[in-house]
């Protein structure tokens, strides 16, 4: 059933963020010499908003989301990339589709979209945010990003889309492979069983 889901969410990259520290070795007295220093931006110098998708197949689309992400949006880019990804990934047409409960992916016209496509939604347990493997692939895109330094949002984007090509298939599936155990889990640290 697992390789048969196209997981998804949103993520914020920082073009400074917490990735980008830096260490030197100096002499003592010496930190507030120019040549120690990394002139800073204040506010970390602006970030991007993408969605991404993949399954046990591999990384599908990853897409900028431009201004505020709302349930018209949300809709927009679904429309947008999500059949296509899962054509890309050789899901078929009966695959499952994971959200979280975000208000703009529960929205009444969202769910009414998926109907009207005919995907089906995985159920998805509340309060369970780090649940959805794409996480980690989410934790791997910023180090790799990070490590390339980019120097504005230009080229964080470019940066983002070129590492999410490079995960690998077998990454992807070693994430969808232990789902099941991650998700048991949870389940039972909250006291409860699955239908799953």
């Amino acid at each position: 059933m697992w390789k048969k889901v196209l997981w998804a969410d949103e993520t914020k990259m920082e073009l400074f963020g917490q990735n980008a520290k830096r260490y030197v070795w100096q002499k003592t007295n010496t930190a507030h010499h120019s040549e120690h220093t990394i002139p800073t931006v204040k506010y970390g110098g602006g970030s991007i908003m993408l969605w991404g998708c993949f399954s046990s197949a591999g990384t599908g689309k990853l897409v900028r989301v431009d201004g505020k992400m709302d349930g018209a949006k949300y809709r927009a880019i679904l429309e947008e990339n999500l059949l296509e990804s899962a054509k890309d990934l050789r899901l078929g047409r009966r695959f499952t589709f994971q959200q979280d409960n975000d208000p703009k992916h529960k929205a009444r016209a969202t769910m009414q979209w998926f109907k009207t496509k005919h995907i089906h939604v995985l159920e998805w347990p509340s309060q369970s945010p780090d649940l959805n493997p794409i996480e980690n692939l989410w934790q791997d895109l910023k180090t790799a990003v990070h490590k390339r330094c980019p120097s504005n949002l230009t080229e964080l984007e470019l940066f983002c889309k070129e590492e999410w090509a490079r995960i690998s298939v077998s990454r992807c599936a070693k994430l969808v492979e232990t789902y099941p155990k991650r998700l048991a889990a949870v389940i039972a640290s909250k006291g409860g069983s699955t239908k799953y």
